[in-house]
């Protein structure tokens, strides 16, 4: 019988986070669900970054994802800017993480390499391929929704890779820094 898993794809952002979810069966994805929470109408960020961790935490509660991918802030120029995304990331992840889902971030080249073959598609190139591939009907207005499913797409793409760009000194620090996919 073929194992199931559920992932889930944000893209997070302070006035608008995109985020898709996938089942995997196999080697076959289904799209479930993709949306975005829109925050452009809160002035306050730290009201901002409790919608994000309550959103997600209600995205793992109704979906209970086995899985989260999240797209890695781009690096800008403006220093601020930077640094209210890396907050909202953060708010994601540790939502995913205080419910013991493993979490993993892409770049945003990555994930259109994983979903085009090319780092430098554009996000209408990315939705168009990702409608092509989980055949979702309409194309959303907003493509941060499509972002966040392209995450999850990403991961999928990516299962039993080494991701992350992370490096191990040896066997014993892969092991103590991914005890989890360890068999005791």
């Amino acid at each position: 019988m073929a194992t199931e898993k559920i992932i889930l794809g944000i893209d997070p952002g302070t006035a608008l986070m995109g985020f898709g979810v996938i089942k995997v069966t196999g080697k076959k994805m289904t799209f479930l669900q993709m949306n975005e929470l829109d925050l452009r109408k809160y002035k306050d960020h730290y009201v901002k970054l409790r919608k994000i961790f309550e959103r997600t935490l209600e995205l793992i509660d109704t979906y209970n994802p086995d899985e989260i991918a999240l797209e890695a802030p781009f690096f800008g120029k403006n220093v601020q800017s930077m640094l209210k995304l890396g907050r909202a990331q953060g708010v994601a992840m540790a939502a995913g993480l205080s419910r013991d889902i493993p979490v993993t971030e892409y770049a945003p080249r990555r994930i259109k390499q994983s979903i085009t073959g090319r780092g430098t598609a554009s996000k209408e190139q990315v939705a168009q391929m990702l409608q092509s591939i989980l055949g979702f009907k309409e194309m959303p207005k907003n493509l941060d929704m499509t972002d966040g499913l392209a995450a999850a797409v990403c991961h999928f793409y990516s299962s039993g890779k080494v991701v992350g760009g992370k490096s191990y000194t040896g066997w014993a620090a892969f092991v103590k820094q991914n005890e989890k996919r360890v068999k005791k």
